[in-house]
């Protein structure tokens, strides 16, 4: 049962906004046509709501996310697979942000601490190490007091153009 007791205000623009040091993508982080990211893809929603910026010292991709109460899991805290799949694209887009066209392939995820329904973290997600098309990944979610309540490490392999191109003619058949 959901826990009755109001979620902590949130302010959208203000909440997402970015910290010093961090940019917005110079290009969307999916190029058209390849769909709608699960995770990010309702702004609005009552689950996830994030916004993703590069991160000007390293290139890393770091967000600001907001976690709802479509994301319970334990009463009055967040599912850790919505912890996951913040994640999960969050490293993947961590790829594409420097030109690493991937899908994953492995993913591992460590709880580290319960989450608060209604927190505001700071997601972080970078490349680690590349080794032909095998991209290994990192990131984490981390509270406003530096709680870190989730860790992830991924293996993601690059696409080859024309599985995007079938990727791309397959979403705008609708399937």
């Amino acid at each position: 049962m959901s826990d009755p007791r109001p979620l902590r205000s949130f302010d959208p623009p203000a909440a997402l906004a970015p910290e010093s040091g961090w940019s917005e993508p110079s290009e969307p982080l999916l190029p058209r046509g390849l769909g709608r990211p699960f995770v990010s893809g309702e702004p609005e929603g009552d689950r996830v709501r994030i916004r993703y910026f590069q991160r000007d010292s390293d290139r890393a991709l770091v967000a600001r996310a907001w976690f709802g109460p479509g994301t319970e899991g334990p009463p009055g805290h967040v599912h850790g697979g919505s912890m996951a799949a913040v994640l999960d694209e969050a490293m993947g887009l961590g790829c594409w942000i420097v030109g690493r066209k991937v899908l994953a392939g492995r993913l591992d995820v460590r709880f580290r601490a319960v989450l608060p329904l209604g927190s505001l973290v700071t997601v972080e997600a970078w490349v680690e190490h590349v080794d032909g098309r095998h991209v290994t990944t990192r990131g984490r979610i981390v509270g406003a007091d530096g709680t870190v309540h989730a860790k992830g490490e991924g293996l993601f392999v690059e696409l080859t153009d024309a599985q995007i191109d079938a990727m791309r003619e397959r979403w705008a058949a609708g399937l």
